[in-house]
């Protein structure tokens, strides 16, 4: 038998073989750690190991190859202490910027849609405006008036101009700033802006309308020559468009300094021509005082009613009478302008106040063109001293009286219904619902016509131009123009609110067809 030294069993054998296995293994694993390639003394039954690490080598060494061909192309530089801090300065400057930029566009979008002819159209209107409101006025003169005849200036273009007038208007509309800010009257909110805000507003319009009235009494009273406003007609008229202009200009400087958040949507356009014409900023105030909402009611408004008295005075000093038309005109002009101011908060609701800018438009409109150019019938009476008879008179008030109560009654019943849609008297009306919660009036006098309120208007406008007869067209361009402003007005709130109810305001129009005149138009 052999030595039991030099004889192994087979099970000891095994064993050993198995630990010298195991052994070459983690030096193979060891070794592996340190380089990607596999070792050629690997045991046959470490196949599927290997396999994954040629997949593993392969890949290392195909992307090792391809940034070596990137950076043989663009050598790789390291970057300088100073060039890392001015990144890191970039870095931050983007980060910081980028969400302001995105909020400012979010909260104000550049509008595209464009009205009026676009910046083209708004320039010509810059200018015609102006020149129309000179032309009919100089249309009108002592004792001759034909819109047909180009008026003929004589003399220097210094009668339009001077220093008495110039502190008379801006006396006047000063006057009536002191006044709208005076503590007296309720303050109300108007309807909510784009971030939310809703601006508060003292509604004291009837109170300086009655104050205006005891100032002008007691001038009378003490013989103050007030009718040298209508020797100086035509050079308030100046300073009042010069003063718009430099309103306008002021309005649109201060608007570029604006949050975003409370421009107009008509005037974003980034026209600058355009913008100052729709006006750029929706609601500019300085301190208490709202400049649109003043600009709208106060100085040309009660502007218009003041120029009127002083024509009837100025025809009262001149005949010792005061004539039977002038005189109904002039009262009838006054409640209208009285109407406004009493029902002072329904404004807030209109287009002026909620969608227009305060720019060119509404500045010029309210300072100019309202008072110089509403009062061209009672100018016209005073100017060619035309009369008619009381049964000639007495038709066109009544007339009058029926455009008034179409306005007041068909405002009244849409504000209050604006102010509590649940009220039970209110119970009776038809609506048609929208997705925003706002209920569409389809019934009562919003059932007759989509702008019931506009028929009444137009009705009041050819009621006061009757009494100047049918010699001249002059004293009808008031209604024609008026008809003409109301039907386009008509149709920029059609196209905002078709934008606004979509379906529903499509539903609307098939349910009250007639836009102002019920079964015409």
């Amino acid at each position: 038998m052999p030595s039991p030294r030099k004889t192994k069993s087979p099970a000891r054998a095994r064993s050993r073989q198995r630990s010298k296995s195991a052994s070459r293994k983690s030096k193979s694993r060891s070794r592996s750690r340190n380089r990607s390639t596999p070792t050629k003394n690997e045991s046959s039954n470490s196949t599927s190991v290997t396999t994954v690490r040629q997949v593993s080598t392969r890949v290392s060494r195909s992307t090792t190859a391809a940034f070596q061909e990137k950076a043989s192309v663009t050598p790789v530089r390291q970057p300088s202490l100073t060039t890392s801090r001015v990144e890191q300065v970039e870095e931050k400057i983007t980060t910081h910027l980028k969400p302001k930029m995105s909020d400012k566009e979010k909260e104000s979008p550049k509008t595209k849609t464009k009205e009026f002819g676009g910046p083209i159209g708004t320039l010509l209107l810059i200018f015609l405006l102006p020149l129309t409101l000179y032309y009919v006025n100089l249309a009108c003169r002592k004792g001759k008036c034909n819109i047909l005849e180009v008026p003929k200036l004589t003399g220097s273009l210094l009668q339009f101009v001077d220093m008495e007038a110039t502190f008379i208007y801006l006396g006047w509309f000063l006057f009536q700033a002191v006044l709208a800010v005076v503590p007296v009257g309720k303050v109300v909110e108007g309807q909510p802006l784009k971030n939310g805000q809703r601006l508060k507003y003292r509604l004291n319009g009837f109170h300086a309308l009655l104050f205006t009235l005891l100032c002008l009494g007691l001038a009378v009273y003490f013989k103050v020559p007030l009718t040298v406003i209508h020797t100086k007609f035509f050079k308030l008229l100046t300073t009042a468009v010069v003063f718009s202009f430099t309103l306008s200009i002021f309005l649109y400087i201060k608007s570029r300094f604006t949050p975003s958040s409370m421009l107009a949507e008509p005037g974003n356009t980034g026209n600058i021509i355009y913008d100052f014409f729709m006006g750029h900023e929706l609601n500019p105030r300085m301190g208490p005082l709202d400049l649109k909402f003043f600009c709208e009611l106060r100085p040309g408004l009660i502007g218009w009613a003041i120029l009127n008295i002083v024509f009837l005075l100025k025809a009262y000093q001149e005949t010792g009478v005061f004539p039977p038309a002038l005189t109904m005109v002039v009262f009838f002009q006054f409640v209208y302008v009285a109407d406004a101011l009493v029902y002072e908060d329904a404004i807030l609701t209109t287009m002026d106040i909620i969608h227009d800018g305060f720019g060119f438009m509404l500045a010029f409109g309210d300072l100019a063109w309202v008072p110089f150019l509403y009062c061209l019938q009672p100018r016209y009476l005073l100017e060619t001293r035309y009369d008619l008879p009381w049964y000639c008179l007495a038709p066109i008030a009544v007339l009058n009286i029926i455009g008034y109560c179409i306005f007041r009654m068909s405002n009244l019943q849409k504000n209050e219904f604006r102010k509590d849609p649940s009220n039970p008297a209110h119970a009776h009306l038809e609506t048609i619902p929208t997705p925003s919660g706002k209920r569409l009036l389809v019934s009562g006098w919003w059932g007759l016509c989509r702008k019931p309120n506009y028929l009444g208007d137009i009705i009041m406008a050819v009621s006061w131009s009757l009494p100047c007869g049918f010699n001249h067209i002059l004293p009808y361009f008031y209604p024609i123009y008026f008809f003409i402003l109301l039907v386009h007005r008509e149709r920029r709130d059609a196209e905002l609110c078709r934008r606004k109810y979509g379906a529903c305001w499509d539903r609307y129009c098939e349910r009250v067809q007639y836009r102002i005149i019920p079964y015409v138009y």
